[in-house]
């Protein structure tokens, strides 16, 4: 794989709380310009960027993000808006605290609510690895699984740690066959992609593929 493929995993982020017009348009014109699989940003940004590129460019958002314990109307709500913003896409955080309380049916019910809410829109469920068990996080993949969502995903990016090789190599273990596998989280060079993209996933979240990519193009590579 060239690295003009790996673009094409690349769900290229700006989820910033200080992310300005000006940081999320060029983040967009990278998309545009080197293609890849979206743009995954704020909400609040979802209808500017639908209204200036139209269909030029797939949009990603996150819903209960970071921390993922607002209620599930909440997160409806939020998915519902989003949706009819323009958004193509839906990541979304699970409510960890009814992880640790062992309330997986209800997790599974959450992540059922929100994916109705995104009427066909591609659902991904981020379950911030770095907060889970091993036994939560195979729990997790049985929930997204059940659930009917597209992807698995490990991370915010926000939290304590990142993807990780292992935590990728047991979702392929426990998912479903129709879950996808999102990491995201601290993968910061073309290396690290292709490690992961060779673990079987389909999507890589990150904010420097874009700029790895330049930089290797001035070095020739």
């Amino acid at each position: 794989m060239n690295k003009f493929e790996l673009l094409n995993y690349v769900d290229h982020t700006q989820l910033k709380a200080f992310a300005t017009w000006e940081n999320i348009k060029k983040l967009c014109d990278e998309a545009v310009e080197y293609k890849t699989a979206s743009v995954c940003i704020p909400p609040c940004y979802i209808k500017r960027i639908h209204d200036t590129y139209g269909d030029k460019i797939n949009i990603c958002t996150v819903i209960g993000f970071p921390l993922g314990y607002s209620v599930t109307e909440a997160k409806v709500a939020e998915c519902v808006q989003a949706v009819g913003d323009g958004a193509n896409e839906i990541d979304m955080v699970i409510n960890i605290s009814d992880v640790k309380n062992k309330q997986y049916k209800k997790v599974e019910e959450e992540i059922v609510a929100v994916k109705k809410a995104a009427c066909g829109r591609i659902l991904k469920v981020i379950i911030e690895t770095c907060y889970l068990t091993e036994d939560e996080k195979i729990e997790m993949c049985h929930a997204v699984t059940n659930a009917g969502a597209d992807y698995i995903k490990t991370s915010t990016g926000f939290g304590t740690a990142g993807a990780t090789i292992d935590d990728v190599k047991l979702f392929r273990k426990h998912i479903g066959p129709s879950v996808k596998i999102k990491a995201a989280g601290g993968i910061r060079t073309l290396e690290e992609m292709e490690a992961f993209i060779g673990e079987g996933c389909s999507r890589i979240g990150t904010s420097s593929a874009v700029k790895l990519i330049k930089d290797a193009e001035k070095r020739n590579l």
